[in-house]
Order: C-alpha cells, then sequence, then structure tokens
C-alpha cells in the first residue's frame, strides 16, 4: 500500500495551480505579510530576532492571532507556509503545494485530534512546511517524501501554549522544521516514508483515502476581521450586529453555542492581552465595548479595564456537547439591558469563506495592519526583501 507522504508528495511535486488557486495564493502572500508587519513593536519581535528566517516569520505573524485559518483542518496555513516558501526561495507554485498537504493532512489528523489539545498547525503544519520548501527547492516526489518523513520528529504543539508566547514560536518552530527537513531531503538524508502513517495513527489522525481532486486548498481560507482566535470571531460579530440597540447597563449576557466551536477558548478571566485572544468573556467583553475591536482592543491596557473586567463576570456560557469544528452550529446571544432583551444569532462570520472579504475590505485591512503601500504590487521576492528589511536575524538562535 502507498504510504500518505508518497502519495501527497506525488500530488505535490505534479499540482498545476489554476486561475482560482493563483489568486488564492496572492491573497495569502498580502494576508500573511502584511499581519506579520502590524506585529513590528510586539514585544516577540526581538524576542525571536535570533532565529532563522521561517521560525522568526511565522512566529511574528502569529503572534496577534490574525492570520488566515482552514475551517475544515483548524489549521492556519499560511502562516506556517508562507515563511517557509520565502525561507527556500520559492513562489505561489510551492506555497499551493505545502497548503494543500497541509489542508489535506490536517483533515486527516480530524477534530479529534484537535479536541484532544494538539495544536494542529504545528502537527500538520511541520510535514506541509517540508513540501513547501521542498518543492521551492526543486525537489522531486521520491525526495519529498522524505523530507515529510524527516519533518515528523517536530510535528508537534499543544494548545495548552495559547496565550503566551508559546504558541506562536511554536508555529514558528514548525514552519523552520519543514525547512531544515527539505534542506536534509536534497542533501541525501534518508528517512523512512511510513514514518508519516505511524505519526499519524499515534496522535490519533486516520491514514486512508486522500481527495487530491479539485482546488488545491478545498474550502478556501478564512480571513479573520478581528485580530483574535477565530473561535472569537462569530460571537464578536453577532453582537456587534445588536451593540447599537443596547440601552443602559448590561447586566447580563447569555452566550450559547456547540462545545466543539469553543475549544481554543481556554481564559475565562484573561488578565493580559494574549489571553484575551482566548476567552468568550473577552470576546462580550470587547464587541460591547468596543466601536471596533482591533488591535489597541487585544492589549493588556484593554483587558484590564474594570469596565471589560466586570462584564467578564456578568457573561454565562452554555456549550452543549458535541460538535466538530469552529463554525459548527451557531452562536446564540442574549443580552440584559435596560430595555427588552436583545437576541442575536450568527452562523457564518465575515470572512468566513461562504463570506468572503472583496479587495476593498481586504485592502482596508492591510491598511489596519500599517502596510499599505508596502505590499502594492508585492510578489514573493519583494515580499521576501521587505521582511528580511524588517525582521532581520540578529543574533543567533538554533
Amino acid at each position: 500500500m502507498t504510504s500518505t507522504a508518497a502519495t501527497l508528495a506525488r500530488w505535490a511535486a505534479e499540482f498545476t495551480p489554476g486561475p482560482d488557486d493563483l489568486e488564492l495564493a496572492r491573497r495569502s502572500l498580502l494576508d500573511t505579510a502584511a499581519v506579520a508587519l502590524a506585529a513590528r513593536e510586539h514585544p516577540l519581535t526581538g524576542i525571536a530576532a535570533g532565529l532563522p528566517d521561517a521560525a522568526r516569520w511565522a512566529a511574528i505573524g502569529h503572534v496577534l492571532d490574525f492570520d488566515d485559518l482552514h475551517i475544515e483542518s483548524t489549521t492556519h496555513i499560511s502562516v506556517v507556509v508562507v515563511p517557509a516558501v520565502l525561507a527556500a526561495g520559492g513562489g505561489a507554485d510551492a506555497y499551493l503545494a505545502g497548503a494543500g498537504v497541509m489542508a489535506r493532512l490536517g483533515e486527516r489528523l480530524g477534530w479529534q485530534h484537535y479536541s484532544a489539545g494538539w495544536h494542529a498547525t504545528c502537527t500538520a503544519g511541520a510535514p506541509a512546511a517540508a513540501v513547501a520548501a521542498g518543492r521551492a527547492m526543486g525537489l522531486d516526489a521520491e525526495r519529498l517524501a522524505t523530507a515529510m518523513a524527516l519533518a515528523v520528529p517536530a510535528a508537534g504543539g499543544a494548545q495548552k501554549a495559547f496565550g503566551t508566547h508559546g504558541k506562536s514560536l511554536q508555529v514558528g518552530f514548525a514552519a523552520e522544521a519543514g525547512v531544515r527537513a527539505a534542506g536534509l531531503a536534497r542533501a541525501g538524508a534518508s528517512a523512512d516514508p511510513a514514518a508519516l502513517d505511524d505519526w499519524l495513527r499515534l496522535v490519533g489522525g486516520q491514514p486512508g483515502d486522500l481527495a487530491l481532486n479539485g482546488p488545491a486548498v478545498p474550502g478556501g481560507l478564512a480571513i479573520k476581521v478581528f485580530p483574535c482566535c477565530y473561535a472569537m470571531q462569530r460571537p464578536i460579530a453577532a453582537l456587534r450586529e445588536v451593540r447599537g440597540d443596547i440601552r443602559g447597563e448590561v447586566r447580563r449576557v447569555r452566550v450559547r453555542t456547540p462545545e466543539g466551536t469553543v475549544q481554543p477558548l481556554i481564559h475565562d478571566r484573561p488578565g493580559t492581552g494574549l489571553q484575551g485572544k482566548f476567552s468568550m468573556q473577552y470576546a462580550v467583553a470587547t464587541a460591547l465595548l468596543d466601536d471596533y475591536p482591533d488591535f489597541a482592543s487585544f492589549s493588556d491596557e484593554a483587558v484590564a479595564r474594570p469596565e471589560a473586567q466586570k462584564l467578564l463576570r456578568r457573561v454565562e456560557t452554555a456549550y452543549p456537547p458535541g460538535a466538530d469544528g469552529l463554525l459548527a452550529g451557531a452562536v446564540d446571544i442574549e443580552v440584559e439591558h435596560d430595555g427588552e432583551p436583545l437576541r442575536t444569532e450568527l452562523v457564518h462570520p465575515p470572512g468566513s469563506p461562504s463570506r468572503p472579504p472583496n479587495s476593498a475590505e481586504l485592502a482596508e485591512k492591510l491598511s489596519a495592519c500599517g502596510a499599505a503601500g508596502l505590499l502594492d504590487g508585492g510578489n514573493w521576492k519583494s515580499v521576501r526583501d521587505l521582511l528580511d528589511r524588517t525582521f532581520p536575524r540578529q543574533g543567533v538562535i538554533d
């Protein structure tokens, strides 16, 4: 029986993108670079300055939690694959090969893998980054499969890191592991591609048939509208629809949504901006307090606001068991205030694949990230040069 690594490697080596695939690659490059540029002043930028290129750019690109997401696999594809491609000197073809592998591998890992506490962006990301970097280096299918196997030891990451620098750093480690594995495969290192199947079983995934037809990334990618965990996008958007009708003081907010949709929201009483990015209670607070939840809304100072901390204690949650995925079912919210109770429900938040951003909305996001003009006409080489100038390697952390 052909191994999963061999099957995916053959697909990645032979895949020829169509116009829609190339447009996805262009959007992903711009979105990932813009979100990284928005983190120029973040403390992690200095902390990660000594890391190799792929690790440095991926960690910085993920720390604001504003990068895109593949809903079906619950993975942040571009923030792993784009830095790996840039570090290896590749372009759109390499990105689409790696992104397609990451989406399909993430789906084989399944929701049970994510709900067990694994950070699927890292577990699926390391082998996918190996494919992306390997295709950029011109590896054939056999060497790509070897690279995937060589990335297996680095294919780990835990959700317990959410709300700390560890979350974005482990994403960086996955991207760099892929580049390293591809380089070793190019140099002639050997590995058994079947190791990927053994690893899949060990971490709760299911080796099996892979859907290799259709677009590079099945289902497309969700673009975030707010700079926080994707599990918070829907409740924030839902509350913004009724925010203008609230009268007087908010006395209680009841949130009901399937349990699976809040898997990453592990901080009920956040005390820092990073923790606030993974909190249903703070999703309610920022949606009600801020005209538009932006970068400032997820600072330490914003989370510590007395009015925000008061609202956290007034949020009641009900998470019925079941559901697979962050957009399963709907979010249902009731707000008790000085007027009649308000009710709001939402299934698909803005930016989701069923409500994709148009060119104007994407341009608005790039501008909010401080990237307006910097990425005009950006191609893979110019973006690499821009990131290298903006986030140069300083010192050495290997």
